[in-house]
């Protein structure tokens, strides 16, 4: 192998593959077996994840960036001018184990242009999984971007053989897409969405009746969507999301800012990569919908169809609903102590636990780890400390942002700077 050249490829390929930010490896499973290579539990694979829970432990490279689409926000659109490489089915399996070996990585993360068509590109991309698992004993973390349009066959084996599959819806709607990639559509997409869906739940009955029974894709399947190329709004965004994850059961959907690679007339004429901050907030406002309980209808609204920028979704609903509270934290239940601000999903666990051997005051809820600074305003406990029933929300929000500005942007820029 001419390493001087796959050094050069990986150099390209890998730097192509930063816009896909589908690459988290929770949720699989894989022991190892037979001393083949890693694994996806305990030792093995060392699950590094930043705070919306992408995996910072993956080679993530593409197969190749030569593309027959001229997807106008894509960086390996067909018209783009740059140097276009492709590596072969056996250079990708040996970057993997060796980079392995080194403990450079702890799995593979890959995706691809297309090139010829789905089907010649779907199945190196298996063929990649499967000389792994079959060849080499490799039983670390795999996550394969499937290609809209390939066979469901080819689907069916990768989902045999990669931990994760991942199906791009790329864009909101319907409409953008076919503004921004008339190549493609909608159909090409959900169609193998449905069809994982399918399968994934199908593999979990036969496998809960036959032991045997192969596994197929445990860690579920994913989507990314591109946002900030189009006008549709975090209300169309976020509505999107909870429609996939109601039909298709997925695991995450993943949120990329557009940032601005060509001159092309059909996208917004930015001076710079969309503002990361929006970025943050949508993940956040995923997070209330897969953990905290919330409707997508209730973190956006017709009214309000931006997510705020100086705030958290959390804190704009409450702020929003303040007839709500405050609640009495030793008497709400569990789904209302959720809602409040400043208190996680843990914390909320532990306040339900802790107040059936005594009531909680100020001191209590601190060491359980709520955030006092924000929750004060919408609860009141047995502590007579703070009150601040009959405060209007411009004013709770200014005393918020005031007294945790400062302490929220260092957050913030740690956060943004993993992006």
């Amino acid at each position: 192998m001419n390493w001087d050249r796959v050094k050069e490829k990986l150099n390209i390929l890998s730097d192509a593959a930063k816009y896909d930010v589908s690459c988290s490896s929770s949720g699989s499973k894989r022991p190892n077996k037979d001393k083949g290579l890693g694994d996806t539990t305990g030792m093995g694979i060392c699950h590094s994840y930043t705070e919306d829970g992408r995996c910072i432990s993956l080679l993530k490279i593409l197969l190749t960036n030569f593309c027959i689409y001229d997807c106008a926000y894509c960086v390996s659109r067909r018209s783009n001018d740059i140097k276009r490489v492709a590596f072969t089915v056996e250079e990708v399996v040996d970057l993997t184990i060796n980079f392995y070996r080194r403990n450079y990585i702890e799995g593979l993360f890959l995706s691809s242009g297309i090139f010829k068509n789905p089907d010649y590109t779907m199945e190196r991309l298996v063929r990649v999984a499967k000389t792994l698992r079959t060849e080499h004993n490799f039983n670390g973390y795999i996550h394969l971007k499937t290609i809209p349009g390939a066979s469901d066959d080819l689907m069916k084996e990768a989902g045999l053989y990669a931990d994760r599959l991942s199906v791009n819806i790329e864009m909101p709607s319907e409409q953008a897409l076919k503004k921004l990639a008339p190549e493609k559509n909608t159909s090409d997409i959900i169609r193998p969405m449905g069809y994982l869906s399918q399968a994934i739940v199908a593999a979990k009955e036969e496998k809960a009746l036959i032991r045997s029974a192969p596994v197929f894709a445990p860690a579920g399947q994913s989507t990314q969507m591109v946002i900030g190329a189009t006008p549709d709004t975090d209300r169309d965004i976020i509505l999107k999301a909870n429609s996939l994850y109601q039909d298709f059961k997925l695991k995450r959907v993943y949120y990329s800012g557009y940032v601005p690679i060509s001159n092309d007339n059909r996208l917004p004429g930015l001076q710079s990569p969309i503002p990361f901050v929006r970025e943050h907030r949508l993940y956040q406002a995923d997070w209330l919908m897969r953990f905290y309980q919330f409707s997508a209808k209730e973190i956006v609204t017709d009214e309000q169809p931006q997510l705020d920028s100086d705030i958290d979704p959390k804190l704009g609903w409450a702020l929003r609903n303040l007839h709500l509270f405050p609640i009495d934290i030793n008497k709400a239940d569990y789904e209302m102590i959720l809602r409040v601000p400043g208190i996680g999903v843990n914390s909320a666990k532990k306040i339900i636990s802790a107040r059936l051997y005594e009531r909680l005051g100020w001191e209590q809820l601190k060491k359980i780890g709520i955030a006092v600074n924000r929750a004060r305003y919408f609860i009141f406990c047995k502590d007579a400390r703070y009150n601040y029933i009959g405060l209007q929300a411009t004013t709770i929000r200014q005393q918020i942002l005031a007294g945790s500005e400062s302490k929220y942007q260092q957050h913030l820029k740690s956060q943004l700077s993993l992006f």
